[in-house]
């Protein structure tokens, strides 16, 4: 994104500026399937370290979606 390139480029170091790569990543998959990111992400963060490895899928932003409103019902 042309804006933004002025600001990320002063991330602190290269290692930051990957790590804000895959935070944009992570807001773009939410917002591209329709998913509120802030409420993805913290929702995924309180449940990650108790989420059974064969489960993890649950948790990916186009899936997380779908698992919320079968337990809302």
């Amino acid at each position: 994104m042309t804006l933004g390139r002025k600001s990320w480029l002063f991330c602190g170091s290269d290692r930051g500026g990957q790590r804000a790569a895959v935070m944009y990543s992570l807001i773009g998959t939410a917002k591209l399937n329709n998913v509120d990111p802030q409420a993805w992400l913290a929702d995924v963060l309180t449940r990650i370290a108790e989420q059974p490895v064969t489960r993890l899928d649950d948790l990916l932003a186009w899936n997380w979606r779908k698992s919320n409103t079968a337990l809302a019902a």
